[in-house]
């Protein structure tokens, strides 16, 4: 566990801020010691972080916020710096996707999974490093990726999406190291969070692919986040940190699918 002012005087934008691994992000983030903006296109959820942070004694700003729409970027970029001064840590964590067999995932449901996953997160990346990173000489970019990192069956729009946030904050970390700027990637593998209701699965099932044994919890991927964003993870830029149970080093761990005559 990290001491509760690992992360003391910095201010982090988690975007997806209100559920799942976004929310407990946050929450880590605050409770070892940063201020933080939370945004998500629900009210609810964000003012429920919110409320948590504040009842701990920790800073929180909260800004509904569709990240896919570059007005309201700059709103909530604007937002946070007139309240905290500066950005100095973002977690691009807001994303989503649906499961659909690759042939029949049709031009416009590719191009809104990628306009979430990839524009958006380029779209506010490139703004906050334009508006505080480069001109304070400091920051830390978090990407969210997926586990197993191969494929994964039925989200090829979104496992290409989150592949091309990989190699980003790699080539990010070449070109921004000089500006004092980290860039690293994380890959979650199966998170018990909320999300995963839709996709209907037994969940048993799948712990029992996972060499550990058992689904992670968000907890677990926002307390890998708050030490890369720590000065414990000083130097650590330009790669990627997979937290999965070890899904990823053991396969799919299933049979492949029949071929069709």
């Amino acid at each position: 566990m990290l001491r509760s002012d690992a992360n003391a005087g910095n201010v982090a934008l988690v975007t997806g801020g209100g559920t799942g691994i976004g929310a407990a992000t946050a929450l880590e983030l605050a409770h070892t010691g940063a201020s933080v903006v939370i945004c998500g296109k629900r009210d609810a959820p964000l003012a429920a972080v919110q409320r948590q942070i504040e009842a701990d004694g920790g800073a929180c700003l909260a800004v509904p916020t569709d990240i896919r729409e570059l007005d309201q970027i700059e709103a909530l970029v604007d937002a946070a710096l007139e309240r905290f001064g500066a950005i100095d840590i973002l977690v691009n964590n807001a994303g989503g996707q649906f499961t659909a067999p690759a042939e029949a995932i049709s031009p416009n449901g590719w191009r809104a999974v990628h306009r979430l996953a990839v524009d958006a997160s380029w779209a506010i990346t490139r703004l906050v490093a334009e508006r505080s990173m480069i001109p304070q000489r400091s920051g830390v970019v978090v990407f969210i990726g997926f586990s197993p990192r191969r494929g994964i069956p039925g989200v090829a729009h979104a496992g290409s999406a989150r592949a091309a946030l990989e190699n980003l904050a790699s080539g990010l970390s070449l070109e921004w190291s000089r500006y004092g700027i980290r860039s690293v990637c994380v890959l979650p593998g199966t998170i018990a969070t909320e999300g995963l209701d839709q996709y209907g699965a037994d969940l048993e099932q799948w712990a029992r692919a996972i060499p550990m044994q058992r689904l992670g919890t968000p907890e677990e991927v926002a307390s890998l986040i708050a030490f890369l964003c720590s000065p414990g993870g000083g130097y650590i830029t330009g790669t990627t940190v997979v937290v999965d149970g070890g899904a990823d080093a053991w396969g799919q761990a299933e049979l492949p699918p029949s071929l069709e005559v």
